[in-house]
């Protein structure tokens, strides 16, 4: 590549890093508030909600990567118009289209990182994410080792610890199982133990009180025990695992057994390859935005008030570009046979942007032939 592409692409990048960071970090802020209210009202430590932070982060970034594109083509191209860079080397003789250049190959830059993110990392992220909330899912201590709550590990069933002691003792334990019609049976105790065995976990309750409460006599039988074993492995009800979920299978795992992966996920056929066809055209609407952005800035001429104008008609082909995409969702959906249309986001998009650039070239007419740039 020539100087001036080196440094316009550099230029591109290092705004693209920037834009993708701020927006990766209000995105991931957003998200990150809801996991930390969820993970921690349950119990988790912050570990795990580190843990999950992370494994979310490649889908944050898969969603911010068009607009942080399209913010840096925006940014550079009105950045070196204001000082005068774009006006020296067209008066070199540099059309718009060979100012597309740079930002061309910018664009296939970010297509090759929403491929990678698209077809591989986001659905491992997925994946591991899924496994993980199962696991965290069937954790005994999330459930019901909380002091100074009520908790309700399961449907009919509350559960209360007053305070865990260092040596792992609850005390002040209060435990309602409603599971039974017209029955409700309480356990209080003074202390109680948790234990593991082979025949799952066990709670040794101490110094308490039974009452059963029939609802069909109203009868209220009460008895004091020393110590009760209660079989508690009832309150976790393991999620099924089995199944995969479309958004954790990757791509080539999809072309290469569209029928088996419809088979282990329960959809249809038609929805596997919507789905790999969707994550090809994340990719290409990459270097659509890229185009666009770059295409609104050069297609207008210079205002005393900016380029404002060309900002807001930047932004509004990209709306463009959204509604198309969200018009033919659901016919894709529905109908396998439609598949091309998943691409006509992209080729509206690539369209709208090469007519911009041909109506920017349109008037040009080079003084002379552009020099050489120097080795």
């Amino acid at each position: 590549m020539q100087r001036f592409d080196r440094y316009m692409l550099s230029q591109l990048m290092m705004l693209f890093g920037f834009f993708s960071l701020v927006l990766v970090a209000i995105y991931w802020v957003n998200r990150a508030v809801v996991l930390f209210d969820r993970l921690i009202a349950d119990g988790h430590s912050a570990g795990v909600f580190l843990e999950f932070s992370m494994l979310s982060l490649p889908s944050v970034i898969a969603l911010v990567l068009p607009m942080a594109g399209f913010a840096a083509a925006i940014y550079v191209v009105n950045r070196m118009s204001g000082d005068s860079e774009l006006t020296v080397v067209q008066a070199t003789g540099y059309s718009p289209w060979r100012l597309t250049r740079p930002v061309l190959a910018f664009g296939l830059i970010l297509m090759l990182i929403m491929s990678i993110l698209a077809h591989l990392l986001v659905p491992l992220s997925y994946a591991q994410l899924r496994d993980r909330e199962q696991e965290i899912s069937t954790s005994l201590s999330a459930r019901i080792l909380r002091e100074g709550a009520f908790l309700h590990p399961t449907s009919g069933v509350t559960f209360y610890i007053r305070a865990i002691t260092e040596e792992g003792e609850l005390r002040d334990v209060l435990l309602s199982d409603r599971r039974t019609a017209n029955q409700v049976t309480t356990y209080t105790a003074e202390r109680a133990y948790l234990l593991r065995d082979d025949a799952g976990p066990k709670l040794v309750m101490v110094a308490g009180l039974a009452q059963v409460y029939t609802a069909d006599n109203e009868r209220l039988s009460t008895t004091n025990f020393e110590d009760l074993t209660y079989d508690i492995s009832g309150l976790i009800v393991p999620s099924d695992g089995d199944e995969r979920e479309l958004d954790s299978v990757p791509t080539w795992e999809m072309l290469m057994s569209p029928t088996t992966i419809a088979e282990e996920t329960g959809e249809r056929l038609t929805e596997v390859w919507e789905a790999v066809h969707l994550r090809f055209e994340a990719a290409f609407l990459c270097l659509v935005a890229v185009l666009i952005g770059h295409a609104a800035m050069i297609s207008g001429r210079f205002s005393r008030f900016g380029a404002t104008r060309q900002i807001v008609m930047g932004i509004a082909l990209l709306v463009l570009v959204k509604l198309v995409e969200s018009a033919v969702a659901d016919p894709v959906h529905d109908n396998g046979q439609l598949w091309p249309l998943a691409y006509l986001p992209s080729v509206v998009g690539l369209a709208v942007a090469l007519l911009l650039i041909r109506r920017a070239a349109a008037p040009f007419r080079p003084g002379r032939a552009p020099a050489e740039d120097p080795a």
